[in-house]
């Protein structure tokens, strides 16, 4: 799975400086670092999955942060920690959290969808149906998202009532998985089955040859995606410095 996980850690950098069409971003050798002024979840570094920073990759990356008034945090795939984990050790960086990195190859596609899904061209809208699915407090970063060059937004309905969001962004043949959401009220009625599978199918049509989604271990996206047919590749392991 090395091999997965550098071409998914590859994508995710390269992904992370869309960012930056909204804030800042900066390169710090291996570390790609994002700031938007607005001191979302989304202010942090990605690791390209290669190399090391050196002492002054590392120096200027902390700089940049602080500069920006947000935390050093640094997002890396697991198979990227042995070698960083001393200087992440010494630095005085900590975990933070820790989330499953899921894969999927095409290859067993899942049914398709039980529930009529549309793409949405308005992020607007969008954003504030994901906000309804993911709480309160998730309206900024929810705008943030939807408005990022190449993101691709989805409405799964029931009823012909909005239910569940979904969207896509495709990076070096790489359709990464994201804003995914249900509406309370719609929850456990095949929603995000239905998102998951169009997705899939739409990311195909565009040429995509790996797809990739990030989720909670144990938890209701966890056992959607399996179900789907994903496999898991590794950790998504998130570090902020301490002191």
């Amino acid at each position: 799975m090395t091999a997965t996980l550098l071409r998914l850690a590859r994508a995710e950098a390269a992904a992370h400086t869309r960012f930056g069409a909204l804030g800042t971003v900066a390169r710090f050798g291996p570390l790609v670092a994002v700031a938007s002024g607005q001191h979302l979840p989304t202010d942090t570094a990605w690791h390209d999955g290669t190399g090391t920073p050196n002492p002054d990759e590392w120096a200027a990356f902390e700089a940049f942060c602080a500069a920006q008034g947000q935390a050093a945090t640094l997002n890396l795939l697991s198979h990227a920690a042995p070698a960083l984990l001393p200087d992440l050790n010494g630095r005085g960086y900590g975990l933070d959290y820790v989330l499953h990195a899921y894969t999927h190859d095409f290859a067993s596609p899942p049914p398709a969808p039980g529930w009529p899904v549309h793409e949405d061209p308005d992020p607007g809208r969008w954003a504030a149906l994901a906000a309804q699915g993911f709480g309160p407090g998730t309206e900024a970063i929810m705008r943030l998202v939807a408005g990022v060059p190449g993101t691709r937004r989805f409405v799964a309905t029931v009823g012909g009532e909005a239910a569940g969001t979904g969207a896509y962004a495709t990076e070096a043949g790489v359709a990464a998985l994201h804003g995914t959401a249900t509406r309370p009220e719609f929850r456990g009625r095949g929603v995000q089955a239905a998102l998951l599978a169009f997705r899939l199918a739409q990311a195909a049509r565009e040429g995509a040859d790996l797809a990739s989604v990030f989720v909670t271990p144990g938890s209701g996206s966890e056992r959607n995606v399996v179900r789907a047919g994903f496999r898991l590749a590794g950790l998504r392991l998130t570090f902020t410095r301490r002191s």
